[in-house]
């Protein structure tokens, strides 16, 4: 049974840690300037409009007009609400690059953009201001903290004092975050209906590379959803009746698409004993689905061998990333292997580490299994069932795999890429989530592992957030009251809504000047305005995300709430979520808890951790292993599993799995690099199990 600290006694115990100012208000003269070096990503995310998106002045929902340089509504608000001017400072870049910017020039700013672990570093010698001394004084973060304890943990970056030195930033909290996506009415025309499947011109498949995954013989029991979604129940895999399906396919070879697409169709049938009947399609698509990796290669198999049928073109990319030219998004294909494959660490909310059974932490770029998992993603590109432009990386994107009918599957976020549905698809066309796969997962319940569904892809503190810069506030207690205030207000009901809707001018209401609203994950929230929704498919295509950040000026940080997203969710993207929401209630998709867990295994990683500034100028001596070596989530960066993916084991120190993770462990200072996590994860622990005493 997971033990989960009380909530109010933690809170208590914690602020009691910390000291607090003698003043019971923020109080600041009016007018007072606060210089923002703050911003999301890019310039067209800042708090001002940028010359792009306003160009020679911009009306928006609310009748005003927005010129180049103008802050954006959001902001506007935030003036008239606490009698502050926000002068932007905002270079136009990522979080880690803007504050590496203005690093040794932190006089020249107030409040300032930065990663979790860099902001945590530089408050630790005093550069950046302390916000657990003022928590008294900030009511609204202080509630915050005390309804979610688990955050004031993840968020302290000394556990000798308590210290927090940025406000989280939340892109939602304590959901799933990516999901597989497929074409699916492409999985109906290949596997429903009676009979035999027939077509006029197929391909045939490519010789095999990818072998199997999953048992080639026995059972395997599966709990998942009924089909209606209301309650649980027992699906077999029954490997005695068919066999393992790649298997199957490889003991064959090379063979049409149509013979591929008929094999995969008798095997449902049997391995399923006809659970799913003529409705194939639901081992993938629907809310009783079970499929596993060797069951999706066999039919990216299908679908590729069977594009003149699909597509009416000689060329079907199978798996895709949302931008193949861009490592940031190439990515995704490295996290959707862990899903696939039974691999933790790869959707880790802080670098590749993960917390065992044994409770320590984890590095999975140190250990075989995972370059055992990214090898045979390997495979799949081999076949051509990872997409060409992946491959070579080029400048495509899945808007136009999606208009142009030509790619199938990826692994992405819901909202952003199923909205395509309304502007990129053509009726009868369905882009949505399908289920989490099925996957052995070693979660120490059963020494052979657990077949079961599982993300690692689970929503908590952002890797980025704000500060307060010591030197840009220092000798100006008007300068520290007001950045207290910003960040106090954005953590009270109206400024929640605020950074996420933007002002209310954006956001339908009653005759009375109140809110409309609707029930969104039990609680009422607000309903956005008609104006507001034409004005997000006119400028963003639907994409809630874009919009708010580029023309509203909100969720650059702070708190997002989904409940205006999922206003602009199209309805195929409701379906699918709604189908993954219904089995993540059931119980039959577990997830990581934002806890610390009797089964380690099913902790949270914290975003950040508290080493101190030794330990952390050792752990930037080790470049491999550090933002910009060779795990690189950036998107001009370099990563040795996409290296993988696309090459094999051809690089030096990597020419197998086993050797890849020892060079890690050895040659690139692995080895060190976990110790170091280690010590700041022991601290937390300690800290936290002492406030349980």
């Amino acid at each position: 049974m997971k033990r989960i600290l009380s909530l109010v006694l933690v809170c208590a115990m914690l602020l009691s840690l910390v000291a607090v100012s003698a003043s019971a208000e923020l109080t600041y003269a009016p007018g007072t300037v606060l210089r923002m070096a703050t911003g999301y990503n890019s310039a067209k995310t800042g708090i001002t409009f940028d010359a792009e998106t306003a160009g020679e002045g911009i009306t928006l929902a609310d009748g005003k007009t927005y010129n180049t340089g103008a802050l954006k509504p959001t902001w506007v608000a935030l003036e008239e609400i606490l009698g502050v001017k926000f002068e932007s400072k905002y270079q136009g870049n990522g979080a880690a690059k803007e504050f590496e910017f203005w690093k040794d020039r932190l006089a020249e700013v107030d409040m300032v953009s930065g990663t979790a672990s860099l902001l945590s570093e530089y408050g630790e010698v005093g550069s950046v201001v302390n916000l657990a001394e003022y928590l008294d004084q900030m009511p609204n973060f202080k509630a915050y903290l005390e309804a979610n304890p688990i955050v004031r943990l993840s968020i302290t970056g000394n556990t000798k004092t308590g210290a927090i030195y940025f406000s989280p930033y939340f892109d939602g909290v304590n959901d799933i975050e990516r999901m597989p996506l497929m074409r699916v009415d492409w999985a109906v025309k290949l596997l429903d209906g009676e009979g035999e499947f027939t077509a006029e011109a197929c391909k045939d498949t490519a010789a095999p590379v990818y072998t199997p995954y999953m048992p080639t013989s026995g059972k395997v029991e599966i709990e998942t959803p009924t089909l209606d979604g209301t309650a649980t129940e027992i699906v077999t895999k029954d490997y005695d009746a068919f066999g393992n399906i790649i298997e199957k396919m490889n003991e064959k070879g090379s063979m049409t698409g149509v013979e591929a697409v008929n094999m995969l169709r008798e095997y449902i049938d049997k391995t399923y004993n006809g659970y799913y009947g003529t409705t194939r399609s639901n081992l993938f698509c629907g809310q009783n689905a079970a499929w596993d990796v060797d069951e999706m290669v066999a039919l990216l198999r299908c679908v590729v061998a069977n594009s003149f049928t699909l597509n009416g073109t000689d060329t079907i990319q199978g798996l895709f990333s949302r931008e193949e030219a861009n490592n940031a998004r190439r990515i995704n294909l490295v996290n959707f292997a862990g899903s696939l494959f039974g691999v933790r660490g790869m959707e880790s909310r802080q670098d590749y580490l993960y917390v065992g059974t044994d409770g320590e932490l984890h590095d999975a770029r140190q250990e075989t299994a995972t370059y055992e998992a990214i090898s045979k993603m390997h495979d799949m590109a081999e076949e051509g069932l990872i997409s060409a432009a992946f491959i070579n990386s080029e400048d495509v994107n899945s808007a136009k795999y999606l208009e142009l009918d030509l790619g199938f599957m990826s692994y992405d976020y819901n909202q952003t890429q199923t909205v395509m549905n309304a502007t990129k698809l053509h009726e009868g066309e369905k882009y949505m989530a399908i289920m989490v796969p099925v996957a052995r997962w070693f979660d120490g319940t059963s020494e052979d592992g657990v077949y079961m569904r599982f993300t690692e892809s689970w929503r908590s503190v952002k890797t980025d957030g704000w500060a307060i810069s010591k030197a840009g506030v220092e000798g100006s207690a008007d300068k520290l009251n007001a950045a207290l205030a910003l960040i106090d207000y954005a953590y009270s009901e109206k400024g929640q809504i605020l950074m996420s809707y933007g002002p209310d001018a954006f956001i339908k209401t009653n005759a009375d000047g109140s809110y409309e609203t609707f029930l969104f994950n039990g609680k009422e929230m607000p309903v956005i305005a008609d104006a507001t929704k034409a004005e997000l498919w006119e400028k963003a295509g639907g994409n809630y995300t874009n919009y708010a950040r580029m023309y509203l000026g909100s969720t650059l940080s702070f708190v997002k709430s989904q409940a205006f997203e999922y206003q602009c969710t199209h309805d195929v993207g409701k379906e699918g979520a709604g189908y993954i929401s219904t089995a993540i209630g059931l119980g039959t998709i577990k997830h990581p808890e934002l806890a610390i867990t009797e089964n380690g295994w099913y902790t949270s990683v914290p975003t950040v951790l508290p080493n101190t500034k030794v330990e952390n100028d050792e752990l930037n001596s080790y470049t491999q292993l550090t933002s910009g070596g060779k795990f690189s989530g950036a998107k001009g960066g370099e990563n040795a599993f996409i290296n993988i993916i696309l090459n094999g084991f051809a690089e030096d120190g990597m020419k197998s799995a086993e050797e890849a993770a020892n060079t890690v462990f050895m040659d690139w200072f692995g080895e060190f690099y976990l110790e170091l996590k280690t010590t700041a994860w022991e601290r937390i622990k300690e800290y936290y199990l002492a406030l349980n005493q």
